[in-house]
This record gives structure tokens, sequence and C-alpha cells, in this order.
């Protein structure tokens, strides 16, 4: 049975990266043709989301901000779960390293803002993914 629950974890897995993929790369304005040409790197951290709260935008704000997290969660929680990463650490530099995959691909691909601010949130998201596993665990085990 738990052969089982780790292939679905894996298939579930592999769609959620080609959703997280989808929509943070691979958009409808994604071209090989523009190649290098139309992306933006913001090293400001937080300076859009400051502007959105200035502006009262808070429905902006807070789907950016907690999206930015929680599209990371499973990701943390995959590599718990399936002990790739067994500690918390690990579990979040795994996460800023698949984050800046994603953030280069925008810049080069030319399909979104590379942001300083998205490393940042993606990384706590897969932190807490991860830290959701192995309280999860701790719990049963005791």
């Amino acid at each position: 049975m738990k052969k089982f629950h780790k292939m679905t974890a894996t298939v579930l897995f592999l769609l959620y990266l080609a959703v997280v993929l989808r929509i943070t790369v691979f958009r409808s304005s994604f071209t090989l043709q523009n190649l290098c040409q139309n992306g933006q790197v913001i090293l400001t951290l937080f300076e859009g989301y400051i502007d959105l709260i200035r502006r009262g935008d808070w429905f902006s704000f807070t789907y950016l901000f907690v999206g930015n997290i929680v599209w990371f969660v499973p990701f943390g929680m995959y590599l718990q779960y399936m002990g790739i990463s067994k500690r918390l650490l690990r579990t979040a530099l795994y996460g800023f390293l698949f984050s800046l995959l994603i953030e280069t691909m925008q810049f080069v691909f030319g399909t979104g803002f590379s942001e300083l601010d998205d490393l940042v949130l993606n990384t706590i998201g897969a932190w807490i993914g991860g830290a959701v596993v192995k309280a999860l665990k701790l719990k049963h085990t005791i």
C-alpha cells in the first residue's frame, strides 16, 4: 500500500510541476522568437507589494503575496513525504533553487518578472510544506 501512496504522490507532484510551470513560465506570451529580449529583473525586495498596499489593492496584494507562498507548499510537502529531503533547511534550499529556475526561465523567455520577492516567498512556502509533513509524521509516531 505504501508503494501505491508514493506512486500516487509522484503522479500528483508531476501534475503540480506542470501547472506551476504553465502559470509561471509557459504562459500565452511564451515564444522562442523573443528569447532573452523581454525579461525583467526586479531586485528591490517587496517594492511591488508596498505599492499595492499604498494603492489599497488588498486583493492583488493578498493574491500575489499569499499565492507565492501557497504555490510552493506542495513542493516542500513532496520532498519531505518522499524522504528526498529530511531536513527543513534542505527543503527550503530546494524550494529556493526551483524558484530560481522558474525566475531564470521567466527572464530568458520574457514571460514574467524575475523578482527577488518570489524567491523569498517561494522558499518560505517550500519550508512550510516540509514543516507540515514533518509535524504530521512526528504526530503520527507519538
